[in-house]
């Protein structure tokens, strides 16, 4: 059994474990975690749509077995809960790991990385109501939607109070950064690049009489220094890829005292490969794609069961359309193709064939079946959902490791760092949050 113990990792070896639990720090957590990805990147490292059989069947070849036993009608319930999937596939890894199974199975449960949650953020709503009158609550609030509201009210009950400004980076139309003007009395400047976001921004905070400046600034413009400071609370909540990761760089060289993030968006990168911050990620032999980042995300708590039919539609037709098109030029490789407007799926499968074949460039010379083809799309849909499946295990595994990257990185810059959950995974997937205060 392996969990986590505020900032410190417990891995529990079984027999005489309250003698036998070994603390790891983030540098020891990061170096394990890294590990594990590499021997395992055959599993998770894969792009399903390329995929004929299953990539990885003959050095799984149990794990192999299973998934195939998987009926169609359970793998959505699996790919939505971590544990139940974990549990599931356990015992066939167990065989095909052999002897390194116990040690990268403790950490390949979702259990042992579960971030604890914020002791702050049972709290959250009494210190908003304390901050706004009853009467003003829905009017502060106007034109947010309720998960968003519930992430910004649990991100800001967990900022610290203190007498310093806050920089809200990538602000938007600064919800939170309103919210924390509110309650904690403090001035406040929110740094947007989208010129309409800020005129509404401050709009709403001139309304409110806040201490709350908006900022017209490309984040990644090298005059946005400016607006970094020692003497700074800097927050982001769900600022995208490298425009966290930006704001890190920034505030460790002007020594800001507090940071607090939510990363998102770890795939929306400038280069095409991830540039690892901390010392040991840069010395870890992991290179991750675009592709690779975009793991953490692919878990969604808010998708319809149309909405997921929907999917399953267009997944088959375009692996209908891929198989149509490798025949179609003799060339055995896949063909992105433009999202499909969802009007369109009322056309059929054979509309869409015709409509992709448009798209690019491609014409349909040699005689084909839609039906036929159709019919290789749901086949391969069976294969390629299972391919994810497994790759889905490693999706909190992955981001932990992204996580981690970050906070050791802080740490080398002197910070004293904490990483925990902000709020519930069911208001948002990405709720896990760093925060930071300079030594």
């Amino acid at each position: 059994m392996t969990e986590l113990a505020g900032s410190k990792l417990v891995v529990d070896s079984g027999v005489g474990a309250s003698h036998d639990a070994v603390y790891m720090g983030f540098a020891e957590q990061f170096a394990a975690i890294d590990s594990l990805l590499l021997q395992t990147k055959a599993l998770w490292q894969v792009q399903a749509f390329n995929c004929q059989q299953l990539p990885w069947q003959h050095q799984y070849p149990h794990l192999a077995q299973t998934v195939w036993q998987l009926q169609d009608s359970e793998l959505e319930a699996l790919d939505s809960c971590p544990e139940t999937l974990f549990a599931r596939l356990r015992p066939a890894l167990q065989q095909d790991l052999k002897s390194e199974a116990d040690k990268l199975l403790s950490l390949l449960d979702p259990k042992a990385l579960g971030l604890q949650l914020h002791n702050q953020v049972a709290n959250h709503q009494s210190s908003t109501i304390s901050a706004l009158s009853a009467d003003d609550l829905p009017h502060f609030s106007a034109h947010i939607k309720g998960r968003k509201w519930l992430q910004i009210q649990a991100f800001a009950a967990v900022v610290p109070r203190t007498e310093l400004p806050i920089l809200e980076w990538c602000a938007g139309k600064g919800h939170l950064g309103r919210l924390l003007a509110k309650q904690h009395d403090c001035q406040v400047t929110s740094l947007e690049w989208q010129a309409s976001l800020c005129q509404s921004g401050q709009v709403f905070a001139d309304k409110w009489h806040l201490p709350q400046h908006f900022v017209c600034q490309d984040a990644f413009d090298a005059s946005a220094v400016k607006h970094v400071q020692a003497k700074q609370t800097a927050v982001a909540l769900h600022a995208c890829g490298d425009l966290h990761v930006q704001l890190l760089k920034q505030a460790s060289q002007s020594a800001t005292e507090q940071i607090a993030i939510s990363p998102c968006c770890y795939h929306l990168i400038r280069d095409k490969h991830y540039q690892p911050l901390s010392q040991l990620g840069q010395q870890s032999t992991l290179t991750l794609s675009r592709h690779d980042l975009q793991l953490p995300l692919q878990q969604s708590v808010i998708a319809s069961d149309s909405q997921r039919q929907l999917r399953l539609q267009q997944v088959a037709w375009r692996l209908g359309f891929d198989s149509l098109q490798r025949y179609q030029r003799d060339v055995d490789e896949y063909l992105p193709v433009p999202t499909m407007k969802q009007s369109q799926h009322k056309m059929g499968f054979e509309h869409f064939c015709h409509w992709a074949a448009q798209q690019k460039q491609l014409k349909l010379t040699k005689p084909w079946c839609a039906d036929s083809f159709l019919a290789q799309g749901i086949q391969r849909q069976r294969l390629t959902r299972r391919i994810d499946l497994v790759a889905h295990l490693f999706r909190h595994v992955l981001e932990r490791w992204l996580l981690l990257d970050r906070v050791c990185y802080l740490q080398a810059h002197g910070y004293r760092v904490e990483l925990f959950n902000f709020c519930d995974f069911t208001v948002t997937p990405r709720n896990a949050l760093i925060l930071a205060k300079k030594r």
